[in-house]
């Protein structure tokens, strides 16, 4: 058996969901935080069988696309005192981050 770790962000999280149950997958989401822009993220995490694997990252392939968007720059994190003025940057968002594990032991109770 292999635990699928997918970060996915919010945007591209309900459509994945759909398409993942609808083939009969089970799935548990979490709900967490990205580090460079602060912005939701999703973590989900799916058990499978190990001929299954390249099924489920198909999917997430298929439902997180990266694009781009435009998002103010973030605030310093030094201590310069003094005016901040924060600016429009171009930043690439979406996409999953995927890992596959193995799993030891599986028990449903």
């Amino acid at each position: 058996m292999k635990l699928v770790i997918a970060i996915v962000h919010d945007e591209d999280v309900h459509p994945l969901l759909e398409d993942l149950t609808a083939k009969k997958f089970r799935v548990t989401k979490l709900a967490t935080t990205g580090g460079f822009l602060k912005s939701g993220n999703t973590t989900l995490l799916v058990g499978v069988e190990g001929e299954y694997v390249d099924q489920v990252i198909e999917i997430i392939k298929e439902n997180c696309q990266s694009r781009e968007q435009m998002a103010t720059s973030p605030t310093p994190v030094s201590g310069a005192t003094g005016v901040f003025i924060p600016y429009p940057i171009e930043v690439t968002v979406g996409g999953a981050t995927v890992f596959v594990v193995d799993v030891e032991k599986y028990v449903k109770l």
